[in-house]
């Protein structure tokens, strides 16, 4: 059962959606030909320093702008009306956290009107808007689609030593509803995961704790970002030149135990893993009427084998969760909601 209270007259659920995700990057042209060639995305070349990917007619959903990070920099949300804006707003500052708003240039990158930031969990900066830039240029790219729409652009996962204060933050900012858990053995690792929803996608967030034990054995601040192909021959096609240029699998082709999902795992070129599915779960109107959380055994059905993990990955690993242990993970205990520890 969720333990949070029950939906205020004033929630923001089903209002938030997914839309943008900001990469900082020095790999430039190997994202070109990773986003383009082997996933299957429209490619746009702003500019020496800047890529944006599209998967529909936003102008923009992906933006990799050249920078040191090779990391996610930023997660944008469309937020669908000024009354929840409002509210969203109203949340962040009532409780002493500071909001700025983007430069006219910031918000033209990312295909929006105006955005304004605020500090997330890990240093993700999220950042909220309400007017996407659309454009009617068709879309060349080798995939048939991608399903973005009421769902949002995909999903984020991130790995926390501090699961807790994370779900307190989604929830206190966006009304986010736990859809469910999975608890996996990973290399003797006893891991649980919470999956959190905020409109009909199963789940726009994931976050991830090794029970027991606060590491956190991966360098960048997301785990992996999931799109959603419109088509399984879509899904599978960007699975093959995947492999045929070279680009690194993480996890073969396989199924979830909690929202169905056919997908594979890559490595983008940044370190952090894309997952490109097909066919999950919505949880629409009849289905939140009546959803209850359920505790699933496993991440995966069938597949989601891991591809290439040697020695030297797993003791860079190890490496990594040392060096993370000796500093604190960034919270933002004034939208934890009481449960940052």
């Amino acid at each position: 059962m969720n333990s949070f209270p029950l939906p205020a007259a004033d929630s923001v659920f089903g209002a938030v959606h997914l839309g943008y995700i900001a990469v900082q990057s020095n790999r430039l042209s190997d994202w070109r030909r990773f986003g383009a060639d082997a996933i299957g995305l429209h490619v746009d070349d702003v500019d020496p320093n800047t890529l944006r990917f599209r998967l529909d007619d936003r102008t923009c959903r992906f933006l990799i702008r050249r920078g040191s990070a090779e990391d996610v920099i930023a997660l944008g949300w469309q937020v669908d009306d000024h009354e929840t804006f409002d509210r969203i707003i109203a949340r962040v500052t009532d409780r002493g956290l500071p909001i700025i708003e983007g430069t006219k240039e910031e918000a033209a990158l990312r295909g929006v009107e105006r955005l304004w930031r605020f500090a997330g969990p890990k240093g993700i900066a999220q950042e909220i808007f309400t007017v996407p830039v659309t454009t009617p240029e068709p879309l060349r790219m080798q995939s048939s689609g991608w399903v973005t729409g009421e769902a949002g652009l995909g999903h984020v996962a991130i790995l926390s030593r501090e699961p807790e204060s994370m779900r307190g933050y989604f929830h206190t900012v966006f009304d986010s509803r736990l859809s469910d858990y999975i608890d996996e053995n990973v290399s003797g690792l006893k891991m649980k995961i919470r999956f959190l929803r905020v409109n009909e996608r199963h789940h726009s967030i994931a976050i991830a704790n090794i029970r027991g034990v606060k590491i956190d054995p991966i360098r960048t601040s997301v785990q992996h970002i999931n799109i959603q192909s419109a088509t399984l021959d879509d899904m599978l096609a960007s699975f093959q030149r995947v492999k045929d240029l070279g680009f690194r699998m993480q996890w073969s082709v396989g199924q979830h135990t909690n929202d169905r999902e056919l997908s594979y795992y890559c490595v983008t070129p940044s370190g952090f893993e894309l997952e490109v599915g097909w066919n999950p779960i919505v949880i629409g109107p009849e289905l939140e009427s009546t959803w209850e959380p359920s505790t699933y055994q496993g991440i995966s059905i069938w597949g989601h084998t891991p591809v290439g993990d040697t020695v030297l990955t797993k003791f860079d690993q190890f490496r990594q969760a040392l060096w993370n242990a000796s500093t604190p993970e960034i919270t933002v205990p004034q939208l934890a909601g009481g449960l940052s520890r």
